[in-house]
């Protein structure tokens, strides 16, 4: 128990925040660049802060544990590049560090297995910048970091229903293609364990047991919904946005067994199976 300052205080946190805040004897604060954010940050009962902007050495002196949501850009992690002398102050004194990072820092495996030990190679961009960004905030000495490496995020208010529902889903098929995903209460589950068992140092793959192909999620919560299954359209042939399209550049199972093994973790969600029912009436 303490407070936990987290940068970008976005999907991915807000969840972990209402875990830690409903166990009691912590205080959060959260990063946001806007007012409305803001607004809606605080009546979860986060302490907002508005960032770039505000002044965060209170924040830092504060905080026991800080959780890092925030992306890279071009120039790098935006936290380090702002603050980066604060924290390396603090590190010595910190219970808890997490970064939020991607799967996508292993690139492609035609669809093979990785897990934590599987050498990074990013094939994207994105997955170049996230792998930068890791081996900046490993550089900083004392600091308590634990790694987590986010497969697809999905949950309430992220799925495949609302599209399903408006006529618009497709199903994008690209032969040999299959992800990983993770539910955002997963994902909170993970990161509440890890503050209980600090393990600096570790890295962590966080994702379901059951990886698929795209079509396969959508089909399903048309099923779930009684619903026409939704036009299957060849990967070449797709209409998508340049950023959607980077999805498929990766093709690849990601394996789980040390959230398990190591922080005691039994997955809410095994399958997005079971996500997509839980979600069905709440998306």
């Amino acid at each position: 128990m303490g407070m936990l300052l987290s940068f970008g205080h976005g999907y991915s946190a807000r969840a972990l925040s209402d875990l830690l805040l409903a166990e009691g004897g912590w205080t959060v604060a959260g990063t946001t660049r806007s007012a409305e954010k803001a607004g809606d940050l605080a009546q979860t009962g986060v302490e907002p802060i508005i960032w770039p902007g505000a002044d965060m050495r209170p924040a830092l002196e504060a905080a026991t544990h800080l959780l890092i949501s925030a992306g890279p850009g071009p120039d790098g992690d935006p936290v380090l590049a702002a603050l980066g002398d604060d924290i390396a102050r603090i590190a010595p004194r910190l219970a808890w560090c997490g970064y939020l990072s991607t799967t996508g820092v292993y690139g492609d495996h035609d669809g093979g297995w990785v897990d934590e030990a599987t050498p990074l190679a990013p094939s994207t961009r994105r997955g170049r910048l996230r792998q930068e960004a890791e081996a900046a905030w490993q550089a900083i000495p004392d600091l308590p970091l634990h790694i987590f490496r986010l497969a697809g995020i999905y949950g309430p208010g992220r799925g495949p229903f609302a599209k399903v529902r408006a006529g618009t889903a497709r199903r994008i098929i690209k032969p040999g293609q299959v992800f990983s995903r993770t539910h955002v209460e997963d994902i909170a589950q993970v990161l509440a364990a890890s503050i209980r068992q600090p393990h600096p140092g570790a890295i962590y793959n966080v994702c379901d047991d059951d990886p698929a192909p795209p079509q396969d999620v959508i089909g399903h919560a048309a099923e779930l919904l009684g619903l026409p299954m939704p036009e299957a359209v060849p990967f070449d042939q797709a209409d998508m946005t340049p950023m959607a399209r980077s999805f498929y550049a990766d093709s690849k199972r990601v394996a789980n067994d040390r959230i398990k093994r190591e922080l005691g973790v039994t997955l809410r969600y095994p399958s997005y199976r079971d996500g997509l029912r839980a979600m069905m009436h709440s998306s």
